[in-house]
């Protein structure tokens, strides 16, 4: 069908772009060295420790996130469990992620090196859930089977910002309880019920609800900087959980990585993809949100152009709808039924709309450029970034070299060139 789109553009695209330069920039580093060793230090906290109880089967929910040395710290909460006499295994908790299927879902761990060999655990993989209760509106709170009738629960997550909300609990443990745990179905109920801009007041009281008829043991939190190495590792038993989440939460937020630009007119993105972020492109990094939720009003992007979908993603294109202008490779790619699954199951189908798909990558930027309003395209402020977790090098136009040479914490390291595609 895409083959035979032809876009009637008055004028064409053939005019002159501004060069673009490489820039490099600096960033704090937090990096823990050996993760696993950080795992088994907090394993070894004695109000950690002693949940864990010889014998006793213990659930270990993990996500479909691309969570910077989640094999290894997996792998090393494995092995603790299993010093201390425990009986673990894997189960994903990852809501409707994978196009909501036990297969698919198993599959994402095994793309993160997640596997039965590779950590030391069976992997139980399935949709089945359990209803233990419901909220005040009377919407259900559902559980992972396998996870209910284990004698033990403890998930390990990344704590970050979340990309359509915002709150003193956004991405993190929490969510994982609620949203992972409940799979599609808990998913689209909690979705169902409330708004997800009140989710941060929402999820803590729905996780409080799960931590008080579920036998969870801790929570793994894990925090990484904006190099997207691990900076932090932290145990939270459920009496601690929104406290110390809400702390780390602030944690991340500090050190994410961040566009030092408030106003651009074209960002670039080469790649989105699912194993970057739940929202492909993170609105954090882009300033978009597909749903136009508040809190993500920087920096101020006037075009937004997404290239591509990475490999990992395998087709789930979430996240496309806050892009203007794409290509038709990359709408090629998309996995409608995987991609439609997560969007209906947010309930907000808007998430699903197509950008305008063009024949290439250049033309995608041309016209990007063509209909910013008053505007040469010569002075057109640009920013290429590969994706939104790397940001420690990218690509300006001419126009914002000088504001560029002006922070002290990017350095131009190349010079002027025309874009590549």
């Amino acid at each position: 069908m895409l083959d035979d789109l032809q876009i009637n553009i008055p004028g064409g695209l053939a005019f002159a772009l501004p060069r673009m330069v490489r820039v490099r920039q600096t960033f704090e580093r937090h990096t823990i060295d050996d993760v696993g060793a950080a795992v088994a230090a907090q394993l070894a906290r004695p109000e950690i420790a002693a949940t864990i109880k010889p014998g006793a089967s213990v659930a270990v929910g993990v996500g479909s996130r691309g969570v910077a040395n989640i094999a290894i710290a997996v792998t090393a909460l494995v092995a603790g469990l299993k010093q201390r006499g425990a009986k673990p295994f894997i189960f994903p908790a990852m809501g409707s992620h994978g196009g909501g299927t036990a297969e698919a879902q198993a599959g994402l761990l095994a793309g993160y090196g997640v596997t039965e060999d590779a950590v030391g655990a069976p992997i139980r993989s399935s949709m089945e859930t359990v209803v233990i209760g419901e909220t005040d509106n009377g919407t259900p709170i559902h559980v992972d089977r396998n996870a209910h009738d284990a004698d033990g629960v403890v998930v390990i997550n990344r704590v970050k910002p979340h990309t359509s909300f915002r709150g003193p609990i956004e991405s993190g443990v929490i969510k994982m309880l609620v949203i992972g745990m409940g799979k599609i179905a808990g998913a689209s109920a909690t979705h169902g019920g409330y708004a997800m801009d009140d989710f941060g007041s929402v999820l803590p009281m729905i996780a409080q609800r799960i931590i008080q008829r579920v036998p969870f043991l801790f929570g793994i939190g894990l925090v990484e900087d904006a190099h997207d190495t691990t900076a932090i590792v932290e145990a939270m038993t459920g009496d601690v959980l929104a406290s110390r989440e809400a702390e780390l939460q602030a944690k991340a937020k500090e050190m994410m990585a961040r566009l030092p630009f408030d106003d651009i007119d074209v960002l670039v993105v080469d790649e989105i993809g699912k194993n970057l972020s739940g929202s492909g492109a993170d609105p954090n990094v882009t300033g978009r949100n597909a749903r136009g939720a508040a809190g993500f009003e920087k920096p101020r992007v006037k075009k937004l152009v997404i290239l591509d979908l990475t490999r990992e993603t395998k087709g789930n294109a979430t996240g496309l709808a806050a892009a203007d202008v794409t290509t038709r490779r990359l709408v090629d790619k998309i996995d409608f039924p995987v991609t439609y699954a997560n969007v209906v199951t947010s309930s907000y189908l808007e998430s699903g709309k197509l950008p305008i798909p063009m024949p290439d990558a250049e033309q995608a930027v041309r016209l990007a450029v063509k209909t910013l309003h008053n505007t040469k395209p010569t002075a057109a402020r640009i920013v290429r970034i590969r994706d939104t977790l790397d940001l420690a090098e990218f690509h300006v136009s001419e126009p914002m070299v000088e504001e560029a040479r002006g922070n002290a914490r990017l350095e131009i390291v190349g010079a002027p060139a025309s874009m590549t595609y």
